[in-house]
């Protein structure tokens, strides 16, 4: 059930009939600040009043009356100026959740009512690099968008825009023949695909002849000449091996691969169709659009003084160029609805002048920029790259790095007694816990804002951590482990009671789940999630502490079974739903 939408429907039939309106209000509904106050509080009478005319306060009285006869509402209050505070009703909570508790396939998440085709462009390293840690956000901020889209009900489809056409594949393919050493391009690929590049870029920097050379080779594989598309091929091949390998790690999939190459033949028909249709102009012997120009552009690019170029002079195409081509094929291959580009904040210049093209192009098909802030280092600077020697720090040893940390700090944990992981388990509850809090740390945030890397804060049992939220499942999963049970057979019987304060809050927030998911979907927020499931994992943990499971009797045994049950189940979907994996013991 989403909780906040049958909130407003009751409270603006409620309106309607205290005030006997001719047609509905809206009831404007809002969670309170402060519990004590109640549940949420509806302001609808604060918009009435200048509408009929009369103190908000006499409207919200009749309002609140109208209420109270419904089963969800315990007790509906007018408060200050206007508003009217309700308190759910402890009963209808027990019973709503009861039947979400027996919804094992979604746990009471209703899907989406208008599902759409949606494309998630995210991540997109370049072939014959390594991934570093600049590709982090994306690649995971990508991935808890694609799931928590495809879970409400949309048609996702995961597309990795991989950089595999451009100037650099001129300077590998001469670079290769000059330097190239086959045994260590099958060892290990990336390194020397890196080595010959730099190699090639820094002899094209002092020789004009050579940099002459790499740029032929690149026009006759665009031409596709046989010999230079099968190099590119094992460029590619080799690459992508060593890609999955990390996305495995991450546990990151993607449904199309689908790189710069595979829109090239149709980037003159672009070009073409902004020439045609007047929207871009040649100037110099480059094809632009100038936004100042165009009245049908959009007003903040009216002031745009630099043009959005589309075929550089000598011929060349450029990333817009592919963009927009990618864009036509989204909408008429693919027939999406709508593509999200989880590309950095650095992006939005590009991304205002992308869409505004595809507007004027005529293409009605939704564009977001899925835009992120910048992972800052211990010093507040942005997150080096590259160590002290010059070396790129790749997403791969830093996710072996957290894999370490996670193990001794869950090394410490065994032996203060605190933590028990079997011998043969250590491996992947490292993996889990080390990658789980790499994730977690960074999603954790809005996307939108900038956040310190801190390994310390971020493999932490403590506080707002990965481990902590996955030590809370853990913890769940004990408690049937102990008796005997299965958590789903558990659940299958128990009809929940909320007896006690602590179960009382405990139900509040699992009644918020499927609110937080639906919410976090149209944002596009995945740290609306990861708040969700910390708030649950405190609020399970101060119930744990109060309230005896497996030593009560009865009905309350059941019950708190089944809160217990609902618990495990909203942390280990919700952390799934951003990528993170749990453990059943710890």
């Amino acid at each position: 059930m989403l909780l906040e939408r049958y909130l407003e429907t009751i409270g603006s039939e409620a309106i309607q009939r205290a005030l006997n309106l001719d047609g509905p209000r809206p009831a404007l509904v809002r969670p309170t600040t402060d519990p004590k106050f109640g549940d949420f509080q509806i302001n609808g009478a604060m918009k009435l009043a200048k509408e009929l005319g009369r103190p908000p306060r006499e409207l919200a009285q009749p309002i609140a009356e109208a209420l109270r006869g419904i089963d969800a509402i315990e007790k509906a209050e007018v408060a200050g100026p206007g508003f009217v505070n309700i308190h759910l009703s402890n009963a209808w909570i027990a019973k709503t959740l009861t039947e979400a508790l027996h919804d094992l396939d979604r746990d009471g998440v209703p899907p989406v009512e208008d599902p759409e085709k949606v494309i998630v462009d995210f991540s997109s390293p370049n072939i014959a690099k390594q991934m570093h840690v600049g590709h982090l956000r994306s690649t995971i901020i990508g991935d808890a968008i694609s799931r928590i889209l495809s879970f409400v009900g949309h048609d996702v489809v995961r597309d990795n825009h991989l950089g595999d056409w451009g100037t650099q594949f001129g300077l590998l393919i001469v670079g290769m023949r000059e330097w190239g050493e086959e045994a260590a391009l099958q060892s290990d690929p990336i390194t020397e695909l890196e080595r010959v590049y730099k190699l090639a870029s820094e002899r094209a920097g002092r020789d004009e002849a050579f940099a002459d050379q790499a740029r032929a080779e690149l026009a006759k594989l665009q031409s596709g000449d046989a010999d230079n598309r099968k190099l590119w091929e094992h460029f590619v091949e080799v690459s992508r091996t060593a890609l999955d390998a990390v996305y495995a790690e991450l546990d990151v999939s993607f449904d199309v691969w689908l790189g710069e190459s595979a829109y090239h033949e149709a980037l003159p028909g672009v070009v073409d169709a902004l020439l045609g249709k007047g929207i871009a102009r040649e100037d110099d012997g480059a094809v632009c659009i100038f936004w100042d120009e165009l009245d049908s552009a959009p007003k903040n690019l009216r002031k745009q003084k630099t043009p959005f170029i589309v075929r550089k002079k000598d011929g060349a195409f450029l990333y817009s160029t592919t963009d927009i081509a990618t864009v036509l094929h989204r909408a008429n291959a693919l027939h999406a609805d709508r593509a999200l580009y989880v590309v950095d904040n650095r992006q939005g210049l590009h991304f205002q002048q992308l869409f505004a093209a595809m507007r004027l192009l005529g293409v009605d098909m939704a564009l977001e920029h899925i835009g992120f802030g910048t992972v800052l280092g211990r010093d507040g600077k942005p997150l080096r790259t590259r160590d002290a020697s010059g070396h790129v720090i790749t997403l791969a040893s830093l996710l072996e790095e957290s894999k370490q940390r996670a193990r001794a700090r869950i090394d410490e944990g065994i032996a203060e007694g605190r933590l028990r992981v079997r011998p043969e388990e250590m491996d992947e509850v490292s993996r889990v816990v080390g990658i789980g809090a790499v994730k977690y740390a960074d999603l954790r945030q809005n996307r939108l804002s900038d956040y310190q890397f801190d390994w310390d804060k971020m493999i932490s049992f403590q506080g707002n951590a990965g481990p902590y939220l996955q030590y809370a499942y853990a913890r769940c999963a004990s408690i049937f482990a102990k008796g005997g049970l299965t958590m789903d057979d558990s659940a299958a019987e128990a009809s929940i009671l909320l007896e006690t304060p602590t179960e009382q809050t405990l139900g509040r927030h699992l009644m918020r789940f499927a609110d937080v998911v639906h919410q976090a979907a149209i944002t596009s927020q995945p740290h609306l999630i990861c708040e969700h499931v910390y708030e649950l994992s405190r609020a399970f943990n101060g119930f744990y502490a109060e309230c005896p499971v497996l030593d009560a009797d009865g009905a309350t045994r059941e019950s708190r079974l089944g809160l217990t049950a609902m618990t495990a189940r909203q942390i280990r979907r919700g952390l799934d739903l951003v990528g993170i994996g749990v453990v059943d013991r710890m």
